[in-house]
């Protein structure tokens, strides 16, 4: 038997995503940061790729959350636009 979905569920499910977004943020700054660390001790430029990594990093995982975000958006538009439409063909019936 499935559970039923109460308001705290639909909140946790939003949780969940934004848990997993920002723990993907943390694992590729810090990955990014392990390589630039990597780069600088092999090249003994000490903290210029770590800093231009984290930089890189931190640049890439906002510009992919923009275009997650925008396209959600757009769902959501088309959506709304579909409701409205049908509500006003509903509306014109007797």
């Amino acid at each position: 038997m499935k559970p039923l979905l109460t308001g705290s569920t639909r909140i946790n499910r939003g949780t969940d995503d934004r848990l997993g977004k920002s723990i993907d943020v943390a694992l590729v700054t810090l990955v990014f940061l392990g390589a630039g660390w990597a780069l600088d001790r092999w090249l003994d430029t000490k903290p210029i790729f770590m800093i231009a990594f984290v930089v890189l990093a931190l640049i890439g995982e906002f510009v992919r959350f923009w275009y997650d975000y925008d396209a959600r958006m757009k769902v959501l538009e088309e959506q709304r636009a579909a409701s409205t439409r049908s509500r006003s063909s509903q509306g014109d019936r007797p």
